[in-house]
């Protein structure tokens, strides 16, 4: 009878745990769990819950990467500057938080170069230690609105002054500059994700939700595609052309999870497993990150692996 080494060329490696960055095809016998595995590839998104922050909170703002996420600001009981970074497994919480502390902020860059702002007109940056504050804010103090970007070249549009905001603010690493392009649908609670010469709003409130979509390309704004499931509080991740876009309220707090393709929102069949508005997010389309929330509050962290990522999976044999 054929072997694996007779039909594949090489031997199957024990190892003592699974490798930590392993090729699609790569099969392995993982000696600690009894298991032997392989890596294939997603046939469809799913989200998988992770650790919780270790501060439960809404209407906070994240940055970072799915591997390297940043949470900061929000509510718990009262408002916080409590800030936590993200290693892919569990949260650790900085003893240094913003120094103002807020709600309903919005955030943008890394892990060790990210920008809060908005909440009130401060703004502030962070180093992956310590928040330093901006003495120069937001031209127009707002609340609840979106950013993207990174620490040196951000974006900052809609939200609530009061009234509902369509203005768009850029940030070149000292100060920020009204953009003379305004979203074609002013809101609040909306998403955002992208670059500050190719960002994307998406969803938001105007009364009623609205799921309008629109991209900015340095200078103006253009409507594309709705979402299919209009709503506010939601967030996102990604770039203009491959974002995500989870949560929200419709009402209800919403689990539905989208993907756009720079034309076009697909509903995909991977839900959050806990449904929630006032969420932060990171990442990218195919490897997102979502945590904190309203449900009521909570400290619920889930990472998003996108279709046709690769995957590890258990050969059972009987």
């Amino acid at each position: 009878m054929a072997d694996y080494k007779g039909i594949k060329g090489f031997k199957v490696q024990y190892l003592s745990a699974d490798p930590s960055n392993p090729i699609v095809g790569q099969t392995w016998y993982n000696d600690t769990s009894k298991d032997l595995k392989y890596t294939g590839v997603t046939t469809a998104g799913a989200w998988a819950t992770g650790n919780p922050l270790n501060t439960a909170r809404r209407q906070l703002a994240g940055a970072g990467i799915q591997t390297a996420g940043l949470a900061f600001g929000g509510f718990g009981t009262t408002p916080t500057g409590a800030t936590e970074e993200y290693d892919g497994t569990s949260w650790t919480s900085n003893p240094t938080g913003l120094n103002t502390a807020r709600v309903t902020l919005a955030g943008a860059g890394t892990q060790t170069a990210a920008l809060a702002f908005g909440s009130t007109d401060a703004t502030e940056e962070y180093n992956g230690s310590t928040w330093t504050s901006n003495p120069t804010g937001l031209n127009t103090g707002r609340s609840q609105l979106a950013g993207c970007g990174i620490q040196t070249a951000a974006l900052a549009f809609g939200g609530l002054g009061p009234p509902t905001l369509s203005a768009t603010e850029e940030y070149d690493g000292s100060t920020w500059t009204t953009s003379p392009g305004s979203l074609n649908t002013a809101r609040i609670a909306l998403g955002g994700c992208g670059t500050q010469t190719a960002g994307l709003a998406f969803g938001g409130e105007v009364a009623p939700n609205t799921g309008a979509t629109e991209e900015y390309n340095g200078a103006t704004w253009t409507s594309s595609n709705s979402l299919n499931t209009a709503r506010q509080q939601i967030s996102g991740a990604g770039i203009q052309t491959a974002a995500l876009a989870f949560g929200g309220e419709g009402p209800p707090p919403s689990s539905a999870t989208e993907e756009y393709d720079g034309n076009s929102w697909t509903t995909s069949p991977g839900s959050l497993n806990t449904a929630r508005a006032f969420l932060a997010g990171a990442g990218t389309q195919t490897a997102a990150l979502g945590f904190g929330g309203e449900t009521p509050i909570t400290g619920a962290t889930e990472e998003w692996t996108g279709a046709g990522s690769p995957a590890t999976k258990t050969i059972t044999v009987s």
